[in-house]
């Protein structure tokens, strides 16, 4: 062995690669206020990709460094890498960014190990960092009295976030807030001398608007408060709403939509104040939603884990219609899917593995609207044999037997992606009241627009691939048919050219392999003829190529739709 074993220089390479890493994610992240005020939309979206893909460049850059740096047998004698973890622990106590060194750290031993060489000694499966620490609070929040009144006081929140394009009408503005505020909110709050504003000092940006979020409070009682400012291109700056209710708050932060840009200098602090207002959240889910993702799959695997640990709960099938591409299974007690790709798909899909892949990572990178799941993707989960119920098991091991092995009493998953549990929609309309059949449709039609607004096409848009969140909202959530929307040759169906064509049952016109014909939607979407009629009087539009050609030259002639995540009081 060699007598000097490099354990700090490796630790200290490791650390500078995340400097350089988030540098050039606070980079993209400051030029969100430029891009919002210059009304770049398409480049807000270039930038949300660049800053998704910057983790795994950079991670890739350093262990360059890293082979360059180091004799590759000193730097892969993993039984050293415990004194690499040590001298990095060292490193990274005064920071105020710890929990994501780890896990970038964590990043950096994966990409030079394989996965059986994971452990808590060589890596951070188990966070050091304390959950408490013992340092000057960084002042992220701003406080704002109610002294002034409704109005003062928001006049002197808006007064703080001047940009360089003007507010249009910021009296007005201010008076629609206030009558906002006034019907969300009890009449003793508003008139309460203690009532106060705990605003986050940064701004949010996502997609075409800003965000200022914080809490509104009084002595005893709080309420999430976020304000989305909107740019008006050729009138100005405008404040759209404020919003206290704590379902629609949480809602802007889904694992459904794209994550906010946002400058965040103590991310631990952040996360914990977005927790005191959304306590419903996961702190993984609120890692993510700014931005640091893979941080949030860190704080995802703590929990699963640990839940494991503590619980006696199984892995099951996921309830639901079998997916012909994709193994389903989940924790009862574990608002989580598992989804793992199958050896062999049924012969009416044409897709193969790879492309699946594609599709799936495709989803990370591209506006989800709030009508797409987010998703983690993991390679080499290793749970106890004991964990799975034997049905669930010996499913898995038939239909994917190469990414599902039995060794011993371990069962590994070779490769998997993470979902939220929803329940599909094709379910929950079998014990749905009418009103909530009514609901449901008008809101599975409004996915499918939303969808297709921000440039994509579901593809397989049968009632199964749709989930209804705990708010009622449906989502998307099955990715291998998704194509962008302008890579859809949408037809009508051509007129028979003798009448034995209707009465074939072969088509009498040729088909592509990207021609959509909507006009044959209803049968397929709907067995249900009840359901069918009601879908056609909300969302008749969808059956009609002509509507669908209209939001193809949109997304060409590059306009970004409007897709709002809160609703918005009529004008």
């Amino acid at each position: 062995m060699t007598q000097h074993w490099p354990a700090h220089e490796i630790a200290r390479m490791i650390l500078d690669g995340f400097d350089d890493y988030r540098e050039h994610f606070r980079r993209i992240t400051l030029g969100a206020r430029e891009r919002f005020e210059q009304a770049r939309w398409q480049d807000i979206q270039l930038a949300a990709a660049a800053r998704i893909n910057l983790y795994e460049q950079k991670v890739g850059e350093v262990n360059g460094w890293l082979r360059d740096g180091f004799d590759e047998e000193v730097l892969l004698e993993v039984g050293q890498w415990p004194l690499v973890k040590s001298a990095y622990i060292s490193l990274i106590d005064p920071r105020l960014d710890d929990e994501l060194s780890e896990t970038w750290y964590n990043s950096l031993f994966c990409s030079l190990f394989s996965h059986d060489q994971i452990s808590d000694g060589c890596m951070f499966i188990h966070t050091t960092r304390p959950s408490l620490r013992n340092r000057e609070r960084a002042a992220q929040t701003h406080t704002y009295t109610a002294h002034g009144g409704l109005k003062g006081l928001l006049r002197s929140i808006l007064a703080d976030y001047p940009f360089d394009v003007p507010y249009a009408d910021l009296e007005g503005d201010l008076a629609r807030l206030e009558e906002q505020l006034r019907e969300s909110l009890p009449d003793w709050v508003c008139k309460d001398p203690a009532l106060a504003v705990e605003l986050f000092w940064p701004v949010l940006y996502r997609n075409k608007g800003a965000y200022l979020v914080g809490r509104l409070h009084t002595l005893d009682e709080q309420w999430p408060l976020v304000i989305p400012l909107l740019h008006r291109e050729g009138h100005g700056i405008e404040a759209d709403a404020v919003i206290t209710d704590e379902a629609e708050v949480s809602i802007i932060f889904s694992f459904t939509r794209s994550y906010f840009m946002v400058d965040v200098p103590v991310p631990a602090e952040f996360v914990n104040f977005l927790k005191r207002i959304l306590p419903g959240k996961h702190i993984a889910e609120l890692y993510t939603s700014i931005g640091f993702y893979k941080h949030g799959k860190s704080e995802f695997y703590r929990a699963l884990i640990n839940h494991l640990a503590g619980s006696e709960d199984r892995f099951i099938m996921a309830p639901g219609v079998r997916g012909m591409v994709m193994s389903v299974f989940t924790l009862p007690g574990f608002n989580t899917v598992f989804k793992i790709i199958k050896d062999r798909f049924s012969p009416s899909k044409t897709v193969d593995r790879a492309t699946v892949i594609d599709k799936y990572r495709l989803v990370k990178s591209v506006d989800r609207v709030g009508r797409m799941a987010d998703t983690q993707e993991f390679a080499d989960f290793r749970f106890p044999k004991a964990k799975f119920e034997p049905d669930c098991l010996a499913e898995l091991l038939e239909v994917a037997p190469s990414t599902v092995a039995l060794e011993g009493d371990t069962v590994l998953i070779r490769h998997c992606w993470t979902e939220r549990r929803m329940t599909p929609l094709n379910l929950y309309l079998e014990h749905a009241s009418d009103a909530q059949v009514l609901e449901a449709l008008e809101d599975y039609g409004l996915a499918i627009k939303q969808l297709a607004a921000a440039n994509i096409f579901p593809g397989d848009m049968l009632l199964k691939n749709f989930g209804v969140t705990r708010h009622g909202r449906v989502v998307f959530y099955d990715y291998d048919e998704i194509s962008f929307l302008t890579e859809v040759n949408f037809r009508h169906i051509p007129p028979p050219r003798y009448p034995e064509d209707e009465m074939s049952g072969e088509p009498w016109y040729s088909i592509g392999p990207h021609d959509v014909f909507p006009e044959e939607f209803p049968p397929f979407l709907f067995a249900d003829i009840g359901q069918r009629r009601l879908f056609s009087r909300l969302h008749g539009e969808l059956y009609d190529a002509d509507y669908w050609k209209g939001l193809q030259a949109k997304i060409r002639d590059g306009k970004v739709i409007d897709v709002f995540p809160y609703r918005r009081k009529v004008r």
